[in-house]
């Protein structure tokens, strides 16, 4: 790649991704005050998104810079293979290799390998915010 694309998402740039997510991850955990619980569990979820936010792009690094395999990584992270797509969409490295659909498949892993061999890996469209992790929500309530 060349230095006149420094915005260019690259396994470096991934790093930088991860360490900056897991310093935010580290901050909110020392910040957080196990003796006020209502305090820190604010915290605590920023904290689970940062840590969420590096094991995504560290999965992404995984297939485009060791050339592993969607299962293996989803395996590495402790995730099924089905849960891995969706959250390689929301990773800078590959990001623009997603579907309509919002996962990235292995044509897509493949592809972003090409170009960044050859030095045209694409940026993802401009986002304003990305569409946070899914949570669970309860249909109704128990009694």
């Amino acid at each position: 790649m060349s230095s006149e694309h420094p915005q260019t998402p690259s396994p470096s740039a991934s790093s930088e991704t991860i360490r900056t997510a897991i310093d935010a991850a580290r901050t909110a955990l020392a910040d957080a005050d196990a003796e006020v619980p209502s305090a820190a569990l604010p915290l605590l979820r920023i904290a689970q998104e940062h840590v969420t936010a590096a094991i995504d792009e560290a999965m992404a690094a995984v297939l485009v810079s060791e050339g592993g395999t969607i299962r293996t990584a989803g395996a590495l992270a402790g995730l099924s293979e089905n849960a891995v797509g969706p959250r390689l969409a929301r990773t800078r490295l590959l990001a623009a290799y997603g579907s309509d659909a919002g996962r990235v498949t292995a044509a897509g892993v493949e592809r972003a390998r090409y170009d960044l061999e050859e030095g045209r890996h694409r940026e993802a469209p401009d986002q304003p915010d990305q569409p946070k992790p899914m949570r669970f929500r309860a249909r109704r309530t128990t009694t």
